[in-house]
């Protein structure tokens, strides 16, 4: 099985290869109407897969990433650098090795378009285009080549590639909107640290009227002791309001209490933080609430049915 899949990685290479010389001949109107067609039950799963895999790849979640990808994948990129392209290709097991032994900080990639070929209901060829960006600021256009084969009622990647064209200077411009976006994600990446990062150094995190953690240490070790709490906690954006004070984050956390001494109970609670950012788009200070009485029943009692 091991052999075959390597053998896959290989020829779906080449396949996506012939696919996007192909894709450059076709009509640009049929190609709009393609995008315009509800998509079917198979590429909707592929689209969740992928988008599911993006978030935890910007948060380095490399356990799960590996859970998503067959063990001889291929990896090949295509970096613009000084007007010259360079490529590189690698196992997913050399990326992982890569990963451990260099510095990581979190990024974004929302995808702005999808196509998605699905062949026999059991392999898919994926062209997304996407920007990555990294705190709020866009700073390359990433076109990801993915296939994906079904095994087990699951989507699992077989080739990943993807060419990354860095945006200009002068349009690489802060999105409140993605900045907020990005720092949900980093809440559920298990990697304190990463939260930390969308802080000034001097930055604070104040909870419920607290004593305020100052510091991207400090912000760091509020973040973990949630994170301990709840292995499994997601956090998300629900809106971003701004006011003359400032920004509003408006959250909601779900998580299930299984950490040290944990109570095993499932808490779903709703609550925002008030933002003052820096010159530099970083949180300089944030003021965070949320109802701590119901918090504290739904992780004695659980949630109210």
């Amino acid at each position: 099985m091991g052999n075959s899949l390597k053998n896959w990685s290989f020829v779906t290479i080449l396949f996506v290869s012939i696919m996007i010389v192909v894709k450059c001949g076709q009509n640009e109107n049929k190609t709009t109407e393609l995008k315009e067609e509800a998509l079917t039950k198979d590429q909707e799963e592929v689209k969740a897969t992928i988008e599911r895999f993006l978030f935890v790849a910007g948060n380095y979640n490399l356990d799960a990433m590996r859970e998503m990808i067959v063990e001889r994948a291929m990896i090949g990129i295509v970096r613009v650098k000084d007007g010259k392209r360079t490529t590189t290709t690698l196992t997913i097991e050399e990326y992982f090795e890569r990963v451990k032994n260099r510095k990581i900080r979190p990024y974004y990639e929302p995808v702005r378009d999808y196509d998605i070929f699905v062949d026999d209901e059991h392999l898919a060829f994926v062209r997304a285009d996407a920007i990555l960006h990294a705190f709020g600021v866009p700073l390359s256009n990433n076109i990801d080549y993915f296939t994906l084969m079904k095994e087990n009622k699951a989507w699992k990647f077989l080739s990943l590639s993807f060419t990354a064209t860095p945006i200009p200077n002068d349009e690489r411009i802060f999105d409140l909107n993605i900045f907020g976006e990005s720092y949900a994600q980093a809440w559920c990446s298990q990697r304190p640290d990463f939260v930390a990062l969308f802080y000034a150094e001097d930055g604070s995190l104040t909870v419920n009227e607290g004593t305020p953690a100052v510091g991207r240490l400090g912000v760091a070790k509020v973040a973990e002791s949630f994170m301990t709490a709840f292995p499994d906690m997601i956090v998300t954006m629900d809106s971003l309001r701004t006011t003359p004070e400032g920004t509003e984050f408006h959250w909601t956390f779900t998580g299930t209490n299984t950490g040290p001494n944990g109570t095993g109970n499932k808490v779903k609670i709703s609550g925002f933080e008030h933002w003052q950012l820096n010159d530099q788009g970083l949180v300089k200070e944030s003021q965070g609430t949320f109802d701590a009485e119901e918090y504290d029943r739904q992780v004695k009692y659980g949630i109210k049915n």
